[in-house]
Parts: C-alpha cells; structure tokens; sequence
C-alpha cells in the first residue's frame, strides 16, 4: 500500500519569488521603523543601566 494516493502532489521546493523594487514610500518606512527600534533599544539600554527608578518597597 502506498501512503500517497491520488490528489495533486506537492513539488519538492519552492518556486523562487521575484524581488520586487520597493517604492521611495515603502524605503522611507523602513527607514523610520530602523530609527524607531533604534530609538527603542538604546532607550532600553539607558534605563537597565541606570537601574531600579524607586527603591522604597513596602512601607509600613
């Protein structure tokens, strides 16, 4: 018994995709979300170093 039995097979890779240019649009996105994360993880860095902002716990 074959496990395969009618129905379309599926080819063994993929078909390649173009690379499509992006627009100025889509580059200046990009660019802005770069800048953002960027923006995001040096901000990250800054407040791990500086370290806990308040220290007082539980106060009785």
């Amino acid at each position: 018994m074959s496990g395969r039995q009618g129905g379309k097979l599926k080819p063994l890779k993929a078909a390649k995709k173009e690379k499509k240019e992006d627009t100025e649009e889509e580059q200046a996105f990009k660019e802005k979300k770069k800048a953002e994360a960027d923006a995001l993880k040096a901000a990250k860095e800054r407040a791990l170093k500086g370290g806990p902002l308040v220290g007082g716990g539980i106060k009785k």
